[in-house]
């Protein structure tokens, strides 16, 4: 998503992500991934979302028998596949990222109180609760910001997703509707809108009230708005990025709101299995949690969503 005034690390010189520059000297040149992928068996495991009967299939006829041996032996004993119950983040890593923004909470919770006009602080206590999984409280202090300065309400996309998982979809329509006009070129938003829609008022009238773009968007986003308008399927998007020449770091990045978003539509649809599987894919990239800004909220999207539904299906 596109960034607002009052997420830290904000940087004018990128409208939505923040990237990092290339150094001139010493370095030698990025390197590029291969054409589908073919640097990891792993990688074609999850281009072909994981599927044991889909992958011996379909490989056959991509791929020479032997690499094909490999990935399916891969695939056998990855656990990527044969897991579905297991969490995709190390139990230690949880532990380190609660025991973060437990800390972040008393932190900010201490600005809110020295300071009660704070944006700041309301934004980032706002934060940690959304990241601890406390969607009301969240949703609470980021319209405590809106009431402070009734300016940030048309571009408070995180507001949005905390209605969200708050269960306020008509609210959290309304509010990504609101974004399309401070900005009408990320298909991100339109993204969220759906999936609001979806839940309020299902498929039909999700779909009818798409918001159309007319510019151009970063990437893989042209392509995964197509997703939600019906036009493409996940593997036709997984295929294209594939099958593009990418650097590594790119095609990770692609991945990413791949999957990402692939899993929210499963969800929105009901298909739980499929759901996890993708929104797993998401939470163990490399690129989203260490990309700054509006990609590693996301990527907290993705891990909280996936713990949802499992935990759901436990109980």
């Amino acid at each position: 998503m596109a960034q607002d005034r009052f997420w830290p690390g904000f940087s004018p010189t990128h409208p939505r992500e923040i990237w990092n520059r290339p150094r001139t000297a010493g370095v030698r040149k990025p390197v590029r991934s291969a054409p589908f992928g073919l640097e990891s068996p792993i990688q074609i495991v999850i281009l072909l979302e994981l599927s044991p009967r889909k992958l011996e299939v379909s490989m056959p006829r991509i791929l020479p028998p032997l690499l094909v041996t490999l990935v399916l032996a891969v695939l056998a004993t990855s656990g990527y596949a044969d897991a579905p119950d297991e969490a995709p983040l190390p139990e230690a890593r949880i532990a380190e990222l609660t025991k973060s923004f437990q800390k972040m909470l008393e932190e900010s919770s201490r600005l809110v109180q020295e300071k009660p006009m704070s944006l700041e602080g309301y934004s980032q206590r706002g934060d940690a609760y959304f990241f601890l999984g406390q969607f009301k409280d969240a949703v609470a202090d980021y319209d405590k910001m809106i009431e402070l300065d009734e300016t940030q309400r048309p571009s408070h996309w995180r507001r949005g997703i905390a209605l969200f998982y708050a269960e306020r979809y008509p609210d959290a329509a309304a509010q990504f509707e609101s974004y399309h006009s401070f900005d009408q070129v990320d298909r991100e938003n339109g993204i969220w809108r759906y999936l609001s829609q979806h839940r309020a008022f299902g498929l039909e009238k999700a779909r009818e009230g798409l918001l159309q773009y007319k510019k151009d968007d970063r990437e893989p986003f042209p392509a995964v708005y197509k997703l939600f308008a019906g036009k493409l399927t996940p593997d036709e998007i997984l295929l294209e990025i594939a099958n593009a020449d990418l650097l590594m770091t790119e095609r990770e990045k692609r991945l990413f709101y791949a999957h990402l978003y692939i899993g929210l539509n499963y969800a929105v649809e009901g298909d739980v299995v499929q759901a996890r599987q993708h929104l797993a894919l998401a939470t163990r990239n490399t690129w989203g949690p260490v990309a700054g800004y509006g990609p590693t909220y996301m990527w907290h999207v993705g891990r909280l969503h996936e713990e949802l539904l499992r935990k759901k299906k436990e109980n």
